[in-house]
């Protein structure tokens, strides 16, 4: 089946300054590559120096001039989201896009983080949040928009208010979509608490739908050896255009998310095909598990805690 080609229009960048969490592969380097084609000056925080800068090298050969920089991140660890921020501050230039895009799916067995943390909830959620605390200042600085990337995995599940951390009866796919939702949730608390104090940030979400990334592949470091059989099937019916998008089409409700000036806070845009699991990137309707105010501050003030960092209130 032919597929037609899916693109958006993102606006001229130059002299913003962006951060993109995940960009050293997958849809995080494609986004990275398209902010800096923009003219935006690009943060790129990775855990391995040298997949960055061969990320980097593969962003110059289409775009010369791209104005990017390296810095050192795991979200695993909360010292190291603490170190990045603490530099980045004591820079002290101000940041106008912010996209918590990195992750990890479904570890076979669970594992923890530096922190003893559930991996999916602690490096999804938990490190985003303090990354977005330690950025404060200068995300208001930048009057910044934070797009957060979600999951269509959070249309269904439930936060696991008895065992956030899945010492219980893990399941990794549960595991994951309660990662993704508790993070919509505070995306989306992060926005009203703006509005309320007066932060001057604008916060949205965005989910990439269904298409061939790394998440699911074969990845040593989190127990799986082999590419998973779902990934094999994804890549099956993305390379005939059955239903899902591609690599290139799931960065888009991200990149409209974080760049269109018609996109709001408080919402959500993924792609809007068939079951959103590819098509063109369109504003959705908030899944229903993150419709709730009271479960979203709920989440908020346990993750902030959890995570170690403070918000002003003023």
């Amino acid at each position: 089946m032919a597929r037609r080609t899916i693109d958006i229009t993102i606006p001229d960048l130059t002299g913003k300054r962006a951060l993109v969490t995940g960009a050293s592969d997958g849809m995080g380097l494609g986004i990275a590559a398209r902010l800096a084609e923009a003219g935006a000056e690009v943060i790129m925080p990775v855990r391995n120096r040298g997949k960055g800068e061969r990320a980097i090298n593969r962003i110059r050969k289409t775009a010369p001039d791209a104005k990017l920089e390296l810095a050192s991140l795991d979200l695993s660890s909360l010292d190291s989201v603490a170190a990045l921020g603490e530099g980045l501050r004591a820079a002290g230039r101000p940041i106008h896009l912010l996209i918590n895009n990195a992750g990890v799916m479904q570890p076979p067995d669970r594992q923890t983080t530096a922190d003893g943390f559930e991996i999916q909830f602690g490096t999804n959620h938990l490190g985003h949040v303090a990354l977005v605390g330690a950025l404060l200042p200068l995300l208001r600085a930048g009057r910044a928009r934070v797009t957060s990337q979600i999951s269509i995995a959070a249309r269904s599940g439930r936060i696991n208010w008895d065992d956030l951390n899945w010492e219980q009866g893990y399941h990794g796919q549960r595991a994951y979509s309660q990662s993704k939702i508790a993070f919509g949730l505070f995306g989306l608390e992060l926005d009203r608490r703006s509005r309320t104090h007066g932060w001057g940030i604008t916060s949205n979400l965005s989910h990439p739908g269904v298409a061939p990334t790394s998440l699911l592949a074969a990845r040593p470091e989190l127990g799986r050896s082999e590419d998973t059989p779902q990934i094999r099937m994804i890549r099956r019916l993305s390379e005939r255009g059955i239903l899902l998008g591609t690599v290139e089409t799931a960065k888009l409700p991200a990149l409209l998310a974080a760049t269109s000036p018609d996109a709001q806070g408080g919402t959500l845009y993924g792609p809007s095909g068939i079951g959103n699991l590819g098509g063109p990137p369109a504003q959705h309707r908030l899944y229903a598990p993150l419709r709730s105010v009271e479960e979203a501050a709920r989440v908020w003030d346990v993750s902030v805690q959890l995570a170690n960092c403070t918000f002003p209130v003023a």
